[in-house]
């Protein structure tokens, strides 16, 4: 027999009952098979919902009986979430997403902007899950990308990599485009393959390679890429230190073996931002996004700061051949570390390359690097490292030098010959000032 709740204990209970929310957004996954395969849940959800927003290809998927106003995305769509919202507060919602709507999709997003107390998520299965079940590859060890919202150069660090992985296509030209890029790349002979509408009655799977790519015949596609066996050339690892040909320069470049040390004094971290001052060639600044970009994690971003512009041009170039088109270029220090402060886009690491010696630019950087963050210096110069020596004294950290010596043929003998020394200055801010405890 159960016994009454005593008062306490009632009090208990409602104040950890979790409470109802204000409206109900709930977002649905749907796959191509329509409604018709969706859960009880999920179809129940859709039957009381007040309205239902979704692409016209979503809200076309249900039934004329879900008697819900039906509301498309408008364009652009992040910018009016908060509004369209707002418009409908109080109310019944649900929003349809294609597959997984946390897999690249539109719950991710929306429990950003609108919180994630607010969303509930029903999925449906990914179309990265789908297209691994056609394709005999396990899932859990596949890298997804997608170019819905990207440039097809971002899939470079995965094809240097030289592992299969999925691309989650824009349109009918994404295959195509990923044909180009491996051509262009000598990659003639990996292996594309196209699986379109997956788990409707449209679905089809056509198989080709670069060199001879499958016609896409759907706008909602995903396309596998697979590099041919024994492939061993023609790759560059992700991890710092790539050859010194691999960027366009002027001279102004970071040398392989000092650039691997510095990008790992540097300590990458998904979703942190890293400022090169002084970038010359970006190349330090391309390194830490590469190395970044299978983490798994949200991708780091880089801001490469340089007066020059033809320098500034070529930056952006080797940034887009290299695989990291989203790299941000601004102008010069100090004034432009303002700027990007204001945009939002604070320093988790920092590295001079550049400039060091110009008047107040080490301790306008230092100031604006956020709590915890790291920065690193590299001076040639004896008057550059007493730069150094000063701000080791200023902010702590430590000092080390570098040199690297390579062979070189002396008539016709080999002998070792060495670069000019580098003096490096490493320092992490600390997360609390002295004194706050």
């Amino acid at each position: 027999m159960n016994q009454p709740l005593s008062a306490a204990r009632v009090e208990v209970a409602e104040a950890t009952a979790p409470k109802a929310p204000e409206e109900s957004i709930t977002v649905v996954g749907i796959g191509a098979d329509g409604f018709d395969e969706l859960g009880h849940t999920a179809q129940t959800v859709l039957r009381r919902a007040e309205v239902v927003i979704g692409s016209w290809r979503q809200l076309n998927l249900i039934p004329d009986s879900i008697r819900a106003e039906r509301r498309p995305w408008p364009s652009p769509m992040l910018p009016a979430i908060e509004p369209l919202f707002h418009e409908y507060t109080g109310m019944r919602i649900a929003v349809l997403a294609s597959g997984d709507p946390m897999f690249h999709g539109v719950g991710s997003t929306l429990k950003r902007v609108l919180g994630i107390e607010r969303i509930r998520v029903i999925p449906h299965s990914s179309s990265a899950s789908l297209a691994c079940a056609r394709l005999g590859w396990a899932l859990d060890v596949t890298p997804v990308s997608s170019l819905v919202s990207r440039e097809v150069e971002t899939l470079i660090p995965l094809i240097d990599s030289g592992i299969r992985f999925l691309v989650l296509g824009r349109d009918e030209r994404s295959a195509p485009d990923i044909a180009r890029l491996l051509v262009d790349m000598d990659h003639p002979a990996h292996r594309i393959t196209v699986l379109s509408d997956l788990d409707s009655p449209d679905e089809e799977i056509a198989r080709g390679s670069a060199a001879q790519p499958p016609q896409p015949v759907s706008s909602l596609n995903v396309i596998a890429i697979e590099p041919p066996p024994g492939l061993g050339t023609g790759t560059r690892s992700l991890l710092p230190g790539l050859g010194d040909d691999s960027f366009e320069h002027d001279g102004q470049l970071t040398k392989s073996d000092i650039r691997a040390l510095t990008v790992s004094a540097l300590a990458p971290r998904p979703g942190e931002v890293l400022w090169d001052i002084g970038a010359g060639s970006g190349s330090i600044a391309i390194e830490w996004l590469r190395a970044l970009s299978l983490s798994g994690g949200p991708r780091g971003q880089a801001i490469c700061f340089e007066s020059d512009p033809d320098r500034a041009a070529r930056i952006t170039r080797n940034a887009a051949r290299l695989g990291v088109p989203w790299l941000k270029v601004m102008g010069a220090a100090p004034k432009a570390l303002n700027d990007a402060r204001y945009e939002g886009l604070a320093p988790d690491a920092i590295f001079i390359g550049g400039g060091v010696g110009v008047d107040k630019l080490p301790e306008t950087a230092w100031t604006l690097l956020r709590p915890g963050g790291r920065i690193v210096a590299n001076a040639v110069t004896i008057e550059s490292e007493q730069t150094l020596i000063r701000l080791r004294a200023t902010h702590g950290g430590s000092l080390r030098r570098i040199q690297v010596s390579t062979e070189h043929r002396v008539g016709g003998f080999t002998a070792f010959k060495s670069a000019l020394p580098i003096t490096q200055w490493r320092a992490s801010k600390a997360i609390f000032p002295e004194g706050v405890f």
